[in-house]
């Protein structure tokens, strides 16, 4: 029950965060794109898991690609960290999730501190441009708050980067979510899943892994120069999968003693093995969106056998809020495989 509680208040606190949220969305990830495909394990994936996935044979895989606010409104060109939701369809009509962000690393460490996160970033009046505010800042060795874009009127920046301050778990992502920037595309970004997960091998061996999402046409970002545009992502989505199929290599980071298994706000050297699971390749953004996208409920502790939770207590969390915020919005449930 206490699980459960700490899930509503996390929902709720995200909610607060965007006073125009509209009831019976997401939370988080409000405004957002499905699109099918398939995915194929490479050669080597199943020496590694034995997930179904992984087993080298094509499946069918679901994706939703979003941005992180909460509002309705939509503003493509500002920064801001962007999602990718994966399914994959298993044989037999079961499924497994993988959930990844643009960033890198997450807020918190644990969900009390996330819950004050949250709480941190309600957005506050934006004040405008000050240049001796920011001479100031970088004096003091500050990072400047980044200028508001024409037409903000409001900002979460300020709150979350005076949390960060104070709370040094919180401010690799903080600052980075402030000055991520935009995508000229959603098949031009690389996703984390941040989380740590602990896979078995057919022989039984076990190891800590994350995972990521590697564009192949590259990343590229929006010219910071250029007026912000507020719709292009989803229409640029559908053009170009009309012309070429968009694929992503799913690439998995081994770890090694020493390294973080638990905390989502550190990052792994980036010298760890990379191995190559296998490719997603999109073909289609169905034209229903709201059955083949829009209620579907991702979570990330929706695992097969093969995959497993590590003890990081915000993926834990997650879990729980994701399953919150299913029922809040009449998601469609999907059983989870017992670990």
């Amino acid at each position: 029950m206490a699980e459960r509680d700490m899930a509503r208040q996390l929902v709720d606190a995200v909610i607060a965060d965007f006073p125009d949220h509209k009831r019976g969305t997401r939370p988080a990830h409000t405004i957002g794109i499905g699109a099918k495909g398939r995915f194929k394990a490479s050669p080597i994936a199943r020496d590694w898991c034995h997930a179904e996935h992984f087993q080298g044979g094509e499946i069918d895989a679901s994706v939703r690609f979003s941005n992180s606010s909460g509002s309705p409104d939509q503003h493509d060109g500002w920064s801001d960290a962007r999602g990718m939701a994966t399914r994959f369809h298993l044989p037999g009509g079961a499924a497994t999730d993988l959930i990844a962000m643009t960033l890198r690393e997450f807020f918190s460490p644990t969900p009390e501190d996330f819950l004050a996160f949250a709480k941190a970033a309600i957005p506050r009046p934006v004040e405008p441009p000050n240049p001796w505010r920011k001479i100031g800042d970088m004096l003091r060795l500050f990072p400047p708050l980044p200028d508001p874009y024409p037409g903000q009127k409001t900002s979460s920046v300020g709150g979350s980067m005076a949390y960060a301050g104070l709370h040094s778990a919180s401010q690799l992502a903080a600052f980075d979510a402030s000055f991520l920037g935009a995508p000229v595309s959603y098949a031009r970004a690389t996703y984390n899943a941040v989380h740590t997960f602990i896979i078995t091998a057919p022989d039984g061996t076990t190891r800590y892994v994350r995972f990521f999402w590697q564009p192949a046409a590259g990343v590229e970002m929006v010219d910071p120069k250029l007026s912000p545009v507020d719709d292009y992502l989803q229409s640029e989505l559908r053009e170009r999968i009309a012309r070429w199929p968009v694929e992503f290599l799913l690439l998995m980071t081994v770890g090694e003693v020493g390294d973080p298994l638990n905390d989502p706000t550190k990052s792994w050297p980036l010298h760890r093995a990379r191995i190559n699971m296998g490719t997603l390749r999109l073909t289609e953004v169905p034209a229903d969106q709201q059955a083949h996208c829009e209620k579907l409920a991702f979570n990330p502790g929706r695992l097969t056998s093969g995959i497993a939770m590590s003890d990081d207590p915000i993926l834990t969390a997650r879990k729980a809020a994701y399953e919150v915020s299913r029922e809040m919005r009449g998601g469609r449930a999907c059983p989870f495989e017992t670990q």
